[in-house]
Formats: structure tokens, C-alpha cells, sequence
């Protein structure tokens, strides 16, 4: 467990308090990336018209409105999310079968045990500090035989991005903690098996994708970097240093550019489980 996982764990670090409007704003411009693997994990799930679904971590409610779409006006689409701000934008995609709201995933008290047929989390699970609780609450709220989709960064295999974000820290010389500075509570394979075991679930399928990012530039993936992270990106860093963390960050990203831009790999474990069928 990294330093950061242990202050996040235990109260004394909160990732959620650093969005802004602008931040909140842009995220919902430029992710399409995890709009795209999100529609993944639902194609996954199988989902089907009207089903009751929960989207934890729904940000700006992109997906969450794609899904609304699915379950059709006989099912019903409920998504939060912990950031304020990114809650008042999915209210503006919300219809009379998607509800938006502020919530947490390690708390799900809001609703009735066995209320919904999905849940899924499309690129939260590496956000959230208390997993097993977190689990435990979803578990709590599916019916019998629902099921569970998520998709998480994976600790043993960093995305290309962080790659060379680590190494553009050092060769502008800069003294940081890189878990401080770009954040993220993956977990392996084998982790996320064992947590899923643990709360109850039957494991349905996890599979490693490997997905390809295209950025217009070192400043696109800056701003990605920045809103998807909600402000937790390059914390602490004065401003001297990021414009020498940027202007070395670009020099090493000439070998990935393209025509169609620069594109890195991003590397993501997709699962699927299932609460046990009552007797």
C-alpha cells in the first residue's frame, strides 16, 4: 500500500475537495476516452430495458445518460457522484428516468437493500479509498442474481501516460512524490479478485484491455489529465515547474505523435460479477 493509499484510507487525504467549475466544464468536453470504454462495460453487462441501474461515480453524467437511454421509460437510471459541481452537469442530461445526485460509494444508504438489477462504476474503482466498503454497500444494494460491472486502472501496469509523465518529473529535476502529484488507487488483478470474493460476489469475468488515447497535443493530455482527476494532478507543483514539467513531458511525447495526434496506451482491467440468486 502506497503513502497515499494509506492517507486516503484513513480520512487524512480527501481527493474530492480540489474541482472547480472550469475543471468540472472541461472534463464533460473531452471524455470521450472514458465515455467510449464506459459503453464497453455496459455492452458487458448486458443491460437491458427496464432495468433499475445505479451508476456510482457518474461524473457529468455522460454515460449515465447513454444507459437511461437503454432502460428505456419502463426502466429507471439513478447516478451519483461525490463532486458537486459534476452533479449539477448531469442534472442538465437528466430525464424522468435518470436522477442525478452527490454521493459516495462507501455509502449507499440512501437506498432499500435489493433495489437495483446493475451497478457499475466506469472508471471509479480506482478512485475509491474504501473498497471492501464500498463493495459491501453495492452487494447490499443489488437484488439476487444482479450484477456488478466495473472497470479500474491496474497497479502492476501503469498507463503509458504516467510512463512518461514520471520521467518528465526527473528529467526536469523536479523533487515530488509521484503518487502525490498524478494519484490513483488501482489495484491488480489478483487484489480485485480477492475483494470481490470477499463481499460476496461471483466472478463473472475480469479481462485486461489495452485502449489507445489520441491527444491533439502535450497541453490536451495536461487538461485531461487535469479535469479527469478532478484537480488531483500535479498537486503542490509551483507554477515554474510545471511549465518545465510540460515543455519536457512534450519533448518526450514527439516519438508517440501521429497524424491524428499524440496516442498512448491505456491499460484497464474490465470486470463483471454477480450477486448469488436468493433461495
Amino acid at each position: 500500500m502506497t503513502k497515499l493509499h494509506r492517507a486516503y484510507s484513513s480520512g487524512s487525504v480527501d481527493l474530492t475537495t480540489r474541482d472547480s467549475a472550469d475543471l468540472a466544464a472541461t472534463y464533460d468536453e473531452v471524455s470521450d476516452h472514458q465515455f467510449e470504454h464506459g459503453k464497453q462495460l455496459i455492452s458487458d453487462l448486458g443491460i437491458l430495458s427496464g432495468e433499475r441501474v445505479l451508476d456510482v461515480g457518474m461524473g457529468t453524467g455522460r454515460l449515465a445518460a447513454h444507459v437511461a437511454g437503454i432502460v428505456g421509460p419502463s426502466g429507471h437510471l439513478i447516478g451519483i457522484d461525490p463532486l458537486p459541481l459534476r452533479v449539477e452537469i448531469a442534472k442538465t442530461k437528466s430525464a424522468e428516468n435518470f436522477e442525478a445526485g452527490v454521493g459516495r460509494a462507501e455509502d449507499l444508504s440512501a437506498f432499500a437493500d435489493a433495489s437495483f438489477d446493475v451497478v457499475y462504476l466506469n472508471s471509479v474503482f480506482h478512485w475509491v479509498a474504501d473498497k471492501p466498503q464500498a463493495l459491501s454497500e453495492i452487494f447490499r444494494v443489488l437484488k439476487g442474481g444482479g450484477r456488478l460491472g466495473l472497470n479500474s486502472q491496474d497497479a502492476s501496469r501503469p498507463n503509458e501516460s504516467r510512463v512518461f509523465l514520471k520521467d518528465a518529473l526527473l528529467e526536469a529535476g523536479v523533487q515530488a512524490d509521484y503518487d502525490v502529484v498524478h494519484p490513483s488507487l488501482g489495484v491488480s488483478r489478483t487484489a480485485l479478485e480477492a475483494l470481490l470474493a470477499t463481499a460476496g460476489f461471483v466472478c463473472l469475468a475480469i479481462e485486461a484491455r489495452t485502449l489507445v488515447d489520441v491527444f491533439a497535443d502535450v497541453d490536451a493530455l495536461i487538461a485531461w489529465s487535469s479535469s479527469s482527476s478532478f484537480g488531483n494532478f500535479l498537486i503542490g507543483i509551483s507554477t515554474s515547474d510545471r511549465a518545465a514539467i510540460r515543455d519536457e513531458l512534450g519533448r518526450k511525447l514527439a516519438c508517440k505523435a501521429g497524424p491524428q495526434g499524440i496516442q498512448l496506451q491505456r491499460y484497464l482491467m474490465f470486470a463483471t460479477a454477480r450477486k448469488p440468486s436468493t433461495s
